[in-house]
């Protein structure tokens, strides 16, 4: 290889955040890199917990005695750089709907940069944006301008999160062939809990710096941003891509295309994906069960007190005859039901995508639309019934299979075609995620409204929507069992797969040494250390996600 146009070091080396730079050493430890990826993971994965700071942002001028609410005749362009009113939550909302359409955007344009750079220089490159775009939210913050905080955190904040999203993908499927769905599984849990930690963590931190005329959010941005900043650094900087041809000891490669999991041994350029139908197969199973995911997502909360309403804290009454404390008390019950959703949203990517590796793709795709087109069926029927442990019970599945969707595609990509773009197939297939971001809110929104217009009784506006969630089931399973292996004629030849190693950078030796330090194995404890630095934070998380999930039991 001509290292001559790689970026060199004083000692005529590549530079330190180079491909070849980690490339791993004889002896080391795959086990290592998944922690590195849940570093990464469970910061970036604070997006889906933004909303904690939606009301104290919406309060600051207020808190502070120097203004008001925004009314209604102020626009959302002016919200942009008013300073003499408060933000209206809905406004906020835009930075949620951002940071998903930068996701899918930056994976989409930079996934196949990043399967030749490499996952250290992507993953130090997304840590400056997610952190960088937080301290620069609290400069809009502590301004009082809006705009910078859709930049910061929506734009480069959202560029960040894409980046650190797909940064492990394609490494962790090469360091674990015989494992892939697990060893995606193990990072995507990482973004699912993510907001199991950051949302408790930004809860303390704001009653830390709030005073009688502070809101405190923008020094809490600040220090979730350095704290972040480590934690994604030590992610990245660990990073190690195997050697090519590297495979585990004991495990020979299955025959391509055998058997249930259809898995090939060559690879598809991903300039040529958006023309081959199993891309655009897999595009629509993603699309459709996140879809109905997020539907119901959306709606669970809510959903609950208006169907069960007095009976959740024993009492006989409708909705709309609580009384303003009784509405109180059944909301905490309803906040206790989310907390355990967000447990089975997460294990459910860990378990699914590793019963995956045993099932095959195909077959686990088809239980999430069999079975989660008969639990979405059997809504109805124990909400009439005023069954809530048949109904808690079938949403809590139904979260688990959405969870395990999000973890199961990058190995579903790697099978039908290959691991040397997975990453950047990864990335255009999110596009899809982005899709359904829309399509599944709007349509549990828009049908909610309408049954509510036409009269029904609140306790039944969600049965037509639990119908059309299970269409889109239907849609979704069709496609999957369309899903072929890709034919031979999409497949780079051996010298266009050379070329493009080449271009990647790959070499079949190590660059650096990793490990011990001295190429030896890597020590036992280090491993140790790795997992305990990024599993304390999470036991932590799932502690107090528990503690939250115990409130719709009592």
């Amino acid at each position: 290889m001509n290292t001559a146009t790689l970026p060199m070091d004083s000692a005529g080396r590549p530079g330190f955040l180079s491909k070849e730079r980690i490339i791993a050493g004889p002896g080391f430890n795959r086990w290592l890199v998944p922690p590195c990826a849940l570093a990464i993971h469970l910061c970036i994965g604070m997006a889906y917990g933004f909303s904690v700071f939606w009301l104290p942002l919406s309060q600051m001028l207020q808190k502070a005695g120097a203004g008001a609410a925004c009314g209604p005749e102020v626009s959302f362009f002016q919200e942009l750089f008013t300073t003499s009113c408060d933000w209206k939550v809905s406004t906020l909302g835009w930075m949620y709907t951002l940071f998903f359409v930068f996701l899918g955007l930056s994976a989409a344009i930079w996934g196949g940069w990043l399967e030749r750079v490499g996952p250290r220089r992507v993953g130090i490159i997304a840590t400056l944006c997610w952190c960088g775009g937080m301290l620069f939210s609290a400069l809009g913050v502590y301004t009082h301008q809006f705009w910078m905080m859709i930049l910061g955190s929506g734009v480069i904040g959202g560029i960040g999160l894409g980046l650190g999203y797909i940064s492990p993908v394609s490494t962790l499927i090469k360091w674990f062939p015989d494992r892939r769905g697990m060893a995606t599984g193990m990072a995507i849990m990482g973004f699912g809990g993510g907001a199991m930690i950051g949302s408790p963590l930004a809860v303390e931190l704001l009653k830390i710096f709030s005073t009688p005329t502070e809101t405190g959010v923008w020094q809490t941005f600040v220090v979730m941003a350095l704290i972040y900043l480590v934690f994604m650094t030590g992610g990245a900087l660990g990073y190690r891509v195997p050697p090519t041809g590297w495979k585990p000891e004991g495990w020979t490669p299955p025959a391509a295309n055998s058997g249930k999991a259809m898995i090939t041994q060559r690879h598809v350029h991903v300039k040529k994906v958006w023309g081959i139908p199993q891309f655009w197969l897999l595009w629509v199973v993603l699309c459709m069960n996140v879809s109905a995911g997020i539907g119901v997502i959306g709606m669970a909360s809510p959903m609950l007190q208006e169907v069960f309403a007095g009976s959740l804290i024993g009492i006989e009454k409708t909705f709309g005859e609580l009384s303003a404390q009784e509405l109180t008390s059944i909301a905490i019950v309803a906040g206790g039901f989310t907390a355990l959703l967000s447990l089975f949203n997460i294990g459910g990517r860990f378990f699914w995508a590793s019963m995956s590796d045993k099932l095959g793709r195909r077959l686990t795709y088809s239980i999430f639309f069999i079975l989660g087109g008969l639990l979405y069926w059997s809504i109805p029927s124990s909400a009439s019934a005023g069954s809530t442990l048949l109904f808690v019970g079938a949403i809590c599945i139904i979260l688990s299979m959405y969870g395990g969707g999000f973890a199961t595609i990058p190995a579903y990509l790697a099978d039908l075609f290959g691991t040397q773009f997975v990453g950047a197939i990864h990335g255009r297939l999110l596009t899809a995620w982005a899709t359904a971001g829309i399509l599944g809110p709007v349509v549990v929104n828009y049908m909610r409204e309408y049954q509510l217009g036409m009269g029904l009784p609140r306790a039944q506006v969600y049965n037509q929507t639990m119908y059309i969630l299970v269409g889109m089931l239907v849609i979704g399973l069709i496609a999957n069992l369309l899903v072929r292996p890709v034919a031979d004629k999409h497949f780079m030849t051996d010298d266009e797969l050379a070329a493009e190693k080449k271009i990647a950078n790959e070499r079949v030796a190590a660059a650096e040494v990793t490990g011990s330090g001295s190429g030896g194995a890597t020590p036992t404890g280090v491993v140790v250390a790795a997992w305990l630095l990024v599993g304390i934070p999470l036991l932590w998380g799932t502690y107090r996600t528990l503690l939250s999930a115990a409130k719709f039991f009592h």
